[in-house]
Order: C-alpha cells, then structure tokens, then sequence
C-alpha cells in the first residue's frame, strides 16, 4: 500500500494512492458502508500503524471498493507521521559521504535525534532559519517503525518495521559544526540540535509504502536535484549499517514505537563538501526507488 497524511478541512486525514489516483480514506469508508462517521484511524496515522492487520484489511477493503467521489483532486500535504514519539539518524552512514566530510564510519551507528517540530510534508516550505547562511541537503531512505520493540536482533528487525518513507535530513551547517572545524576540535563535538532540528526544516514523505511493497530497501537507488540540477546520487547497497541494523541498535535500551522514524544516512553529493547552500526561492527534489519524489521550495524565515 502506499499512504499518506493530509489536511481536509483543517483536519488531519489519511489518504491511499493507487495508479497516480488518490483517495480520502475517511471518506471512502462513510461512502462504502453509508455511515456518517469513520474510525479514528483514517484521521491519524500512528494509530492505524499501531492498529497494524486489523486497520489495514479495512484499508485494503475501501481501496478495493475505490468509491470515486473520495477521489482527492489536490492534497494538502503532512509528514505521512505527524506526531512520531522519535526520529532517530545516524550519523556517517555510506563510506563515500564519510569520505567527503572528512569522517571515518564509526564502528557502530552514531545516532542524532530531530523533534516533530522540524518536520514539514511534500510541497510544503523549508523554512531557511534567519540565522543560517549554510543551509544543507540529505537525501535518504526512512523507515517507519510498526511495532513496540526494545532489544531486537537484526535477523527480527524487519518484524518491527511497517514500512518506508523518503527523508531529507536538511542540515543548518554552520551551527551543526563548531567554529574551526574539522581542524580545531571541540570537546563538547558538533551541536546536533540546532544543526539539525531547526522548526519546519526536514521534509518527510510524501508517501509510506508498506514493507510488502518494497522487494530489497538494500538496494535503493536516490537522487536529490536542486532547481533541477542533480546534486546527489546513491544506492541504499551502499549502506555501511543495513535498515535491519540500524533498527536492531536503534532498539538497545530504547523502546522503538509505532510511528517512529528512523532515517538511514545520506550518499554523497551534500552542499558543505562544495560550498554551495540552499537559498530562499530554490527548490529541492528529493528520490527513492519505488517510493517517490519529494519535493520542496525553499523559504526565508
């Protein structure tokens, strides 16, 4: 299945897509059983995640039925999870984008969190914070969590997964690193809250495609364009800790929700290796196989 979150009326709904057409969940299921109302989870992604089978064989059944008059002409997008408990990346995750920061792959995942604030949907602004001239781009695969799960082993990680998501990790660079670096260090290391967590900064979406869906996610290919120019490209054959790892150590000592975002590190390609930035007027195009194409303009605060 490939869903996503949506605003209709000022509130929040869940959506299908199916052959470039789009449905309005909520109301596919008031025309299909003739009822004025419809279950809480089509207007709240986490909980039809945590709902898991039972939710999604109803989900399957309005699909199935695809009562036209749910046809959505234009969608307001959100992140396909609004309100994730976590979001969790690691850090220096494909060989070659360790290579251009000038950072060996650690010896196991480097995490970094981002909060639900920072986080916007397909076609909505990245907001260029006012006090950054070096706004940056990272395209990568997410992984949406299914299930509660603390301590999994990586050969039952994808047990936990629900499915996938495309992720760019925009990055504030001149308060992720400190003054000097990389050749003055700083003993307190880089400041990846307001690096990476800056309100309405990380694009998320504009779908999930459910795990059945996705044959290999190690082996992904990605692109991101900027104003059309392609700034980045990879495979997720390139990772140098696996989704089923990534998940497994994501696990130790921390319980992964329903809803949680786990993203997996970005290919080569990003603007601090070139001095080149994002401005107010661009716009950022971000891909994974089999999933979609992301897309943002960016925005002055």
């Amino acid at each position: 299945m490939r869903i996503f979150s949506f605003i209709k009326q000022g509130k929040e709904r869940v959506g299908i897509e199916k052959d470039s057409k789009r449905l309005d969940l909520y109301e596919g299921y008031r025309l299909k059983y003739g009822t004025d109302s419809a279950p809480d989870f089509l207007t709240d992604m986490k909980k039809l995640i945590s709902l898991g089978v039972p939710a999604l064989n109803i989900v399957s059944e309005i699909q199935t039925s695809w009562p036209k008059e749910a046809e959505l002409t234009e969608v307001d997008w959100l992140p396909p999870v609004t309100n994730p408990d976590k979001v969790l990346c690691p850090a220096v995750n494909y060989k070659a984008h360790g290579q251009e920061a000038g950072t060996p792959p650690p010896a196991k995942p480097y995490f970094f969190t981002k909060f639900p604030s920072s986080l916007i949907g397909n076609e909505k602004p990245i907001v260029k914070p006012r006090v950054t001239e070096k706004l940056d781009w990272e395209v990568e695969l997410g992984v949406i969590i299914g299930k509660s799960c603390k301590y999994v082993r990586p050969d039952q990680a994808m047990n936990c997964v629900f499915g996938f998501t495309v992720f760019n990790d925009v990055s504030v660079r001149d308060w992720q690193f400190p003054e000097g670096w990389p050749k003055v260090l700083n003993p307190y290391g880089q400041n990846w809250v307001w690096g990476k967590a800056m309100d309405r900064t990380t694009p998320v979406g504009p779908i999930i495609v459910t795990k059945d869906e996705i044959r290999d996610p190690s082996s992904l290919s990605m692109w991101l364009k900027v104003n059309g120019e392609k700034e980045q490209e990879g495979n997720t054959k390139d990772l140098v800790f696996s989704v089923q790892e990534l998940v497994s150590w994501a696990s130790m000592g921390i319980t992964l929700s329903p809803g949680d975002i786990i993203s997996t590190g970005t290919p080569p390609g990003v603007g601090f290796a070139k001095n080149k930035y994002l401005k107010a007027g661009d716009v950022v195009e971000a891909h994974v196989e089999g999933i979609g194409t992301l897309r943002n303009k960016v925005e002055q605060e």
